[in-house]
């Protein structure tokens, strides 16, 4: 529950690392990869719907980006959510994380240096296909994919924030439902329910948060987590 709560706090500030943390809390409880994918979803599907009204109700929402991000994100995480449960995605994961250790550095240079520029993002679509296809198959991602290359686009921190966590509610109800197709219920374990009252608890939190802290800022905390997370994911594939 602890986790939970932890998790979705930064994820509803920051817009990204609720499934890199509790999925990694899960892998290391013994609990198998696809299994831990499956439960953090399920938690995600109720964290991610308080999160999404809060944003809604805090007017941190660009529903024009919404639209192109959602219908993308959900058949990517149903391929990813696929893959998962009949291959190995595992050997591409360091060269993701590589990346979005790259990417984390350099949002954090642009908002300690208070370089960003508001502009509409260009590339949305692929994002969403990507960032769900690596969510589902990696146990989480969307956030780190999606919310760091629309801001590496000039996208407004606060409204890309809101409209990525909104749109993961989508995203995480598709993959859980493919889960449990594929796998069926032994993929849920009892961690998922502890989880998801921490989870739940903590969501109104961030979406308040995002609101009321400076775009720069937000920029600095965002490349300054998204560093960390991928770091340490990275250390543990190569270890």
């Amino acid at each position: 529950m602890l986790i939970g709560f932890a998790a979705q706090l930064v994820d509803g500030a920051l817009g990204m690392a609720y499934g890199q943390i509790s999925s990694t809390l899960l892998i290391s409880m013994g609990v198998p990869p696809a299994a831990a994918s499956a439960g953090v979803h399920t938690a995600e599907t109720f964290t991610t719907a308080v999160s999404g009204i809060s944003h809604v109700a805090h007017r941190n929402v660009d529903w024009k980006l919404f639209v192109r991000l959602v219908v993308p994100g959900v058949i990517g995480g149903v391929l990813g959510a696929y893959i998962l449960t009949t291959l190995d995605a595992a050997q591409a994961k360091p060269y993701v994380l590589a990346y979005l250790t790259a990417l984390g550095l350099y949002l954090f240079y642009r908002g300690i240096m208070h370089r960003h520029t508001e502009r509409r993002p260009r590339i949305v679509s692929p994002l969403g296909l990507i960032g769900g296809f690596l969510d589902a198959a990696g146990g989480g991602g969307w956030g780190g994919i999606v919310t760091s290359n629309l801001l590496v686009q000039g996208s407004n921190p606060r409204k890309t924030i809101g409209t990525v966590n909104t749109a993961e509610f989508f995203l995480t109800i598709t993959i859980s439902a493919t889960f449990l197709l594929t796998l069926g219920w032994e993929a849920f374990t009892f961690a998922t329910l502890g989880l998801l009252i921490g989870g739940v608890l903590a969501a109104p939190f961030g979406a308040w948060i995002a609101k009321r802290v400076n775009p720069d800022m937000l920029l600095t905390f965002v490349g300054a987590l998204l560093t960390l997370v991928s770091t340490y994911g990275l250390y543990k594939a190569l270890s």
